[in-house]
């Protein structure tokens, strides 16, 4: 099917090109979205007779996207979710929430300006991209996580499961330093003999033992 298209269409063509595309992706995507029209020669004369007015809506509203970009590009966004030990969550993420998670923040987007492959499954940073306008995309990053502390840390680039390992090998290091400890103190013990063992004065006993080894 050829469709002549009401504004640029990334890899496909600018506003006012006349292309050839899939029937399906035409009537399921491109004309109820408003991005073209079937290419009739009704329909091409009509877009002739307003393409100035439709190039300066795309140039305003171009300009409010370029601004919003400003401030959105590079957001991260908390997104808190519950998920196993090992990282995976029960669930998932979806452009939907990504969507909320940004207008809790302050910015207006709709779900169908994110894109999302698939949607999110484990917890950690995921960069997304927006588009704000046919000319117009940012990146977001999605800080999925169970908690705002382990947000917090995820955006440091750790994560609960390093600090908590860091944390028991600091504990297993101190409790080996109590046993070395305690271990150097028996041992003093056994070696230095006390007086009430011998009998003696403990100076009196090294004296007696550095008199034996001279006449030895």
């Amino acid at each position: 099917m050829q469709v002549i298209l009401l504004e640029r269409v990334a890899k496909l063509g600018q506003m006012g090109e006349v292309v050839t595309v899939r029937d399906g992706y035409a009537r399921n995507f491109l004309l109820p979205q408003k991005k073209a029209l079937w290419a009739s020669e009704a329909n091409i004369k009509a877009f002739e007779s307003q393409k100035s007015q439709l190039e300066a809506r795309n140039l305003e509203t171009k300009k409010e996207a370029d601004k919003l970009a400003e401030t959105l590009d590079g957001q991260r966004l908390v997104v808190i979710r519950a998920a196993s030990d090992g990282g995976s969550l029960y669930g998932s993420v979806t452009t939907r929430d990504a969507a909320d998670a940004a207008n809790e923040a302050g910015f207006s987007l709709d779900r169908k300006q994110i894109n999302m492959p698939q949607p999110i499954k484990e917890l950690g940073l995921h960069t997304l991209m927006v588009s704000l306008h046919p000319e117009v995309e940012v990146e977001i990053v999605l800080n999925v996580a169970r908690s705002p502390e382990e947000a917090a840390l995820q955006a440091q680039g750790r994560t609960i499961q390093e600090v908590a390992a860091e944390e028991e090998a600091a504990a297993e290091f101190e409790i080996q330093e109590l046993f070395d400890d305690i271990g150097a103190a028996s041992l003093d013990e056994l070696e230095t003999p006390t007086e009430q063992e011998t009998g003696k004065p403990a100076v009196q006993e090294k004296e007696e033992l550095d008199e034996k080894l001279d006449r030895d």
